[in-house]
């Protein structure tokens, strides 16, 4: 199955139906969201998705490991870029080059919580001084016409709680679409992500609002529309290992059925990885990828030892068919 509702040659005004084309859509995630793994979300249902961040001034270096990450493919329709940076100066070179090489949408990371982002004044950071933090805006606003987005958080803690300030400032200088993790900085990845903050961006904003957080299945995505009003949702950690998740014909199968879908889901990704990244990173993708789809094993721990300890991408073949071999799953959400 594929995603619903491409449209090529983004235009700002299209951008309202595009994310809501689809019930969810894959959030974008550091070392994940490469392209054989975008192919593989869309492939499954995902809407339009989003690539991994891309340091500005690595891209404006032409650094090599950056342009790698730039790479698309027809097949995933529209694709948004997401951009991590500060200053205008590099901001907005790098939107220029990732706009005329063909992005459709240009998202800026203001919500990585990473103490290493964070400490340069990039991601989660950028929500502390919202006056700078505009200008930025203002400035990438100005250089392209594409449609501009941000990926905020709640706040920077519980005493800094300004998602809805911030939100109202984005939509002021032009800014076409927000998505909104609730959980502050602080809170990194714990706790439970607070919904009722994304109801309160929602009701202070008209530009679209894409929910994110906890959200494990496309019931929970409904659930999250539904409580909150936003316009689309996006999953990130819940569809590490289950793909699958974006597919609203997964849950009609049969236990068998899911195997099967399951098994084609892990050859392909496998497939894609070794046809589309170069050797060495092909094998720690593909490392990490098998081993996530492993969960719901009883002898997960032993089999993820057994797949990091390979150096050949052909042995963790042999290890995939093994796994293949095994009885299907009964797991809950698997």
């Amino acid at each position: 199955m594929l995603g619903a509702g491409i449209l090529v040659g983004m235009r700002r005004e299209d951008f309202r139906a595009l994310i809501e084309a689809a019930p969810a859509r894959l959030a974008p995630m550091a070392a994940y969201t490469n392209l054989p793994f975008r192919l593989v979300a869309r492939e499954c249902g995902s809407g339009f998705v989003t690539n991994e961040e891309l340091d500005a001034e690595a891209l404006i270096r032409h650094n090599a490991k950056t342009t790698l990450m730039m790479e698309t493919d027809p097949a995933e329709g529209v694709v948004a870029m997401q951009l991590l940076g500060c200053k205008a100066e590099a901001l907005v070179p790098a939107a220029i080059r990732l706009v005329e090489a063909g992005a459709e949408i240009i998202d800026l990371n203001m919500g990585c919580p990473v103490p290493k982002i964070v400490r340069q004044g990039k991601g989660a950071a950028l929500m502390r001084d919202v006056a700078s933090t505009a200008k930025v805006l203002e400035a990438l606003r100005a250089a392209i016409d594409v449609p501009l987005t941000i990926k905020i958080r709640g706040g920077w803690n519980n005493d800094e709680q300004n998602a809805v300030e911030v939100a109202r400032m984005a939509q002021d200088v032009g800014v076409d679409g927000i998505t909104v993790h609730p959980r502050t900085r602080m809170m990194r990845f714990g706790g439970l992500a607070p919904w009722a903050l994304i109801k309160d961006v929602v009701d202070a904003v008209d530009i679209p609002v894409t929910g994110n957080g906890d959200v494990l299945s496309l019931a929970d995505a409904a659930r999250m529309r539904e409580e909150t009003g936003c316009a689309s949702v996006m999953v990130g950690r819940g569809a590490l290992g289950k793909p699958w998740l974006f597919d609203p014909a997964y849950g009609e199968l049969d236990l068998e059925e899911r195997a099967a879908y399951r098994e084609r889901v892990t050859r392909r990704h496998l497939d894609l990885i070794e046809e589309r990244l170069p050797e060495l990173v092909a094998l720690v993708q593909a490392q990490k990828s098998l081993s996530l789809y492993m969960v719901g094993r009883a002898d997960i721990h032993s089999m993820r030892r057994e797949v990091f300890e390979q150096r050949e991408f052909s042995a963790l073949r042999a290890i995939a068919e093994r796994f293949f071999a095994e009885p299907p799953i009964a797991s809950a959400g698997i």
